[in-house]
């Protein structure tokens, strides 16, 4: 019993995908007495077929994450602290520059935050899009993973490499898809949880939230939940304390603090059997508790009545964010269909930030503005069954349609000093939006016996570039029952955001930051404009992987994959302005740069070991992350990074988990692709370890204790706030945690 409960908690994700690949292989061979019977995601129509969706899923760069592997490693503010354990993933800021460096995003594969599209229930979610982006890329945000408890969640998918093509804009990474849970009768749960750091000079949080479902008469059930998440910042001389002066930027930012709280209601109508119609209403307010970060982490809060100083310890940004949605699932003599109408409004409201000179990035005032992003989607996909010279197959054919529109009256809308290129002062407006118009189709055919092939296409047109194709091709090879090979190629893209394209948004260097002029080797005399540019085009990568998996009846499991990403047309800042030698203010503006390169290699491993314990690893090796042109990182990851856990099932009640993750050494860049400028302190971030300890003891039927310690070895890393360096984040030390789950 242990081993069989092994192998279903392990958290191998692989595992798991490969023995459901497997049974529905074996299933085709079965014919089913009763055509209603549902499968998760696939059409039961005489023999089982997988949609094409299914079987992409089934790729190696597809990790799945189950609510049993949360709670083997609870999380404690964000559910990134758990999907940056999977291959390829790691977290990251938005540019190698360092900047907003404790402001951590997921990063799949070194193709940045940028690139991951997060999805909640198979909708995208934009709130992210919303903050500013500086004159490098850069963000102050924390991203969009922790718009849903971790108590909420029933799974995590995690898809890597051209099985993310498919999903559009934004996918060039990959896609995280929060997937909800869906009670279909009357249960409730709350849960507790409490986490308290080692050190007095770091943050402790708490949450608290409850779930409650009911059916209401025959053909109807409600979902009620809440949440309240804080966690408090970090003393704001956490790493000026413990770094040299001569090491180090000016007061060093440690880790904002964040409060959540989340309100849902779903309700779910089944009209008729094999149809369901989901109304779904969200409200989220998210805040950040200001410990001095900033673009450059030096903010000057050591500064007496500056307004750094006085912003600490409180809110420097509020973000509402509103979400309704109408989903439909059906199921029809001839096949299924997913469809749905979302519309999302995110309500950014946060301190203004200097966008000149050497005040760059700087809070200028502790009065709040607000911008307003609202962002529609809408989607209706169709899986058909068919067969072909008599092997049964399936086809989806799908459409979407996604719209944003960005008010910012700071930023946009103003016409500078009249020298701006495409700007008519007479014309002027805060708003920009952008339109895509989406066609996909994809099926999964059943070639031979052994071989599976995915082909894929999916056309694009946006209103501001135009339009172009996303072919992907996956196939799977059955070896034995027991060895497999996975190949795959597709084309990703990405389309620009609001920031890089409006003509009015702009920063004045006032000669901080000019670039280098290349034919004389001189730095260009500011001041410079740095410009949206309303004639870029979509970034596009080439996305292929290889890779071997084996799996037998014992539980074992392994994998090898090799990935590589082409990456064209990225949007950077130009080094060379538009503007004519001599010519002041010196113009530059967002542009397609060349080709960057991300390659590496992804393996996981998992097995039990006698009957009460269950090992379980995974490791990514990254060959090459860079810019072609200028040979400098794309992202701020490791080298490699391996993770790996051991289950003791002590009985029936008791599960206890050992972990580590060992973190490889981060290179940093050497200049600043900005103004070509080099860092003075280039510096690398060493490699690490990080162990855990956690305890899982089921109660009885209805309450759960949990607890444990992360960072078991009280392993602390600080950060120096030095432009270029690696050393940009802070890795908290020693914590304790405990929670309390109970169901009813």
């Amino acid at each position: 019993m242990a081993q069989s409960r092994s192998a279903l908690t392990s958290g191998s994700a692989l595992g798991l995908l490969l023995a459901a690949g497997f049974l529905s292989f074996a299933a085709q061979a079965q014919t089913t007495e009763d055509d209603t019977t549902e499968q998760a995601e696939s059409v039961a129509l005489g023999t089982i077929i997988l949609s094409a969706e299914d079987q992409i899923k089934q790729a190696l760069g597809v990790s799945n994450i189950s609510a049993e592997d949360i709670a083997k490693q609870p999380i404690v503010n964000d559910i990134a602290q758990i999907i940056r354990k999977q291959p390829g993933v790691n977290l990251t800021g938005t540019t190698a520059s360092g900047a907003y460096g404790n402001n951590r995003q997921i990063d799949i594969r070194g193709m940045g935050p940028e690139n991951t599209l997060i999805l909640i229930d198979g909708k995208p979610v934009n709130s992210r899009s919303s903050a500013m982006m500086g004159r490098s890329g850069e963000r102050d945000t924390k991203g969009d993973s922790n718009w849903v408890p971790a108590e909420l969640v029933e799974r995590i998918e995690v898809i890597r490499g051209p099985a993310a093509a498919r999903y559009g804009s934004g996918a060039s990474g990959g896609v995280v898809n929060i997937i909800t849970k869906k009670p279909t009768e009357a249960t409730g749960a709350i849960n507790l949880n409490y986490n308290i750091p080692q050190s007095n000079k770091e943050g402790s949080g708490q949450r608290a939230n409850f779930m409650y479902a009911t059916p209401i008469g025959e053909n109807f059930v409600l979902r009620l939940n809440g949440n309240y998440n804080k966690t408090e910042p970090d003393d704001p001389d956490i790493n000026t304390s413990e770094i040299d002066p001569n090491d180090r930027a000016t007061n060093p930012a440690g880790r904002s603090g964040t409060i959540n709280k989340d309100l849902g209601v779903l309700l779910s109508w089944t009209p008729v059997d094999g149809h369901k119609i989901d109304f779904d209403l969200a409200f989220s307010r998210q805040s950040t508790i200001y410990t001095g970060e900033a673009e450059n982490s030096n903010a000057g809060v050591s500064t007496p009545g500056s307004v750094p100083e006085q912003l600490l310890n409180t809110e420097s940004r509020v973000i509402h964010r509103r979400n309704l949605a109408i989903t439909h699932e059906g199921e029809y003599d001839f096949g299924k269909s997913f469809s749905y109408l979302q519309w999302e409004r995110t309500r950014n409201a946060t301190v203004p930030v200097g966008q000149a000179g050497a005040g760059t990035g700087q809070p200028s005032s502790t009065e709040k503005y607000t911008n307003e992003l609202d962002s529609i989607n809408l989607k209706s996909e169709w899986v058909l069954p068919f067969a072909v010279y008599g092997r049964d197959q399936s086809l989806t054919l799908g459409a979407e349609f996604r719209y944003e529109k960005l008010s910012d009256p700071r930023n946009f809308g103003r016409p500078g000093d009249g020298s701006l290129p495409n700007v008519d002062p007479n014309n002027l407006t805060d708003q920009l939006s952008q339109k895509t118009y989406s066609l996909y189709a994809e099926s999964n055919l059943y070639w031979t016996e052994k071989l599976t092939l995915t082909p894929a296409v999916r056309y694009d047109y946006n209103s501001n570039f135009g339009g172009g194709f996303s072919p992907s091709l996956n196939a799977t090879y059955d070896f034995t029952d027991e060895w497999q090979m996975k190949v795959g190629i597709g084309r990703a893209f990405k389309a620009p955001n609001l920031y890089q394209l409006n003509p009015t948004y702009y920063w004045n260097t006032m000669g901080n930051g000019c670039p280098i002029d290349p034919a004389t080797g001189v730095r260009i005399p500011g001041p410079c404009y740095v410009v949206g540019n309303p004639d870029l085009q979509a970034e596009y990568s080439i996305n292929k992987e290889i890779g071997f998996a084996y799996t037998n009846d014992s539980g074992l499991t392994g994998s090898l994959t090799w990935f590589r990403n082409d990456y064209k047309n990225r949007i950077a800042q130009s080094r060379f302005p538009i503007t004519a030698p001599g010519v002041r203010p010196a113009v530059l503006v967002w542009e397609n740069t060349p080709k960057a390169l991300v390659e590496g290699l992804e393996g996981n491993f998992a097995t039990p070991l006698g009957e009460s314990f269950f090992f379980n690893a995974n490791a990514t090796y990254m060959i090459e992350s860079k810019e072609k042109q200028t040979g400098q990182p794309l992202s701020l990851i490791p080298e490699y990074t391996i993770n790996a856990s051991l289950d003791w099932y002590a009985n029936d009640d008791l599960t206890v988990t050992l972990s580590a993750t060992h973190y490889g050494k981060i290179e940093a860049p050497t200049f600043n692709t900005s103004n070509g400028a080099a860092y003075a302190y280039p510096d690398v971030r060493e490699a690490y370890t990080l162990f855990g300890l956690n305890a899982n003891w089921q109660i009885n039927d209805t309450v759960t204790l949990n607890g444990g310690i992360d960072n078991l070895f009280d392993k602390k890393l600080f950060r120096t706030g030095r432009s270029g360096d690696a050393n940009s984040y802070n890795e908290p030390g020693r914590q304790f945690y405990i929670s309390l789950n109970t169901t009813f």
